[in-house]
């Protein structure tokens, strides 16, 4: 069975040295990493706390707003309808955002860093 075959030969030439913990640590103490952290929450967190006090309007809106979420808009589709689709818009919105933002702004330190410490390995 080919499951059984036993892990291919890799001579130390063709593979690269991995950093060590140590190498991890130090950089995750440097200012450039903490610069990517504070990249990513200064975005994240503002936005997540913006989505999650979204979502529980909505629903508190649906428990205690009922008269209002059922107000006819067009035919059928009422305000609880078209809010509750905004709630999928939001989402997408807010991931082609981040995706947006990490391509800009987060995947070039962390390429920096990655880089420094595979050279440095």
């Amino acid at each position: 069975m080919a499951t059984d075959a036993p892990p291919p030969e890799h001579s130390t030439d063709t593979m690269r040295d991995q950093p060590t913990t140590e190498a991890y640590l130090e950089a995750q103490k440097s200012a450039e990493f903490a610069e990517l952290r504070r990249s990513h929450r200064s975005f994240a967190f503002p936005l997540t706390v913006a989505f999650v006090t979204w979502y529980l309007v909505y629903v508190l809106l649906c428990n205690y707003a009922g008269d209002f979420m059922g107000t006819k808009i067009a035919g059928n589709i009422n305000v609880a309808l078209v809010l509750g689709l905004a709630q999928f818009a939001t989402t997408f919105l807010i991931a082609w955002f981040y995706s947006r933002h990490a391509a800009t702004k987060l995947d070039p330190k962390a390429a920096a860093i990655k880089s420094r410490m595979e050279a440095d390995a």
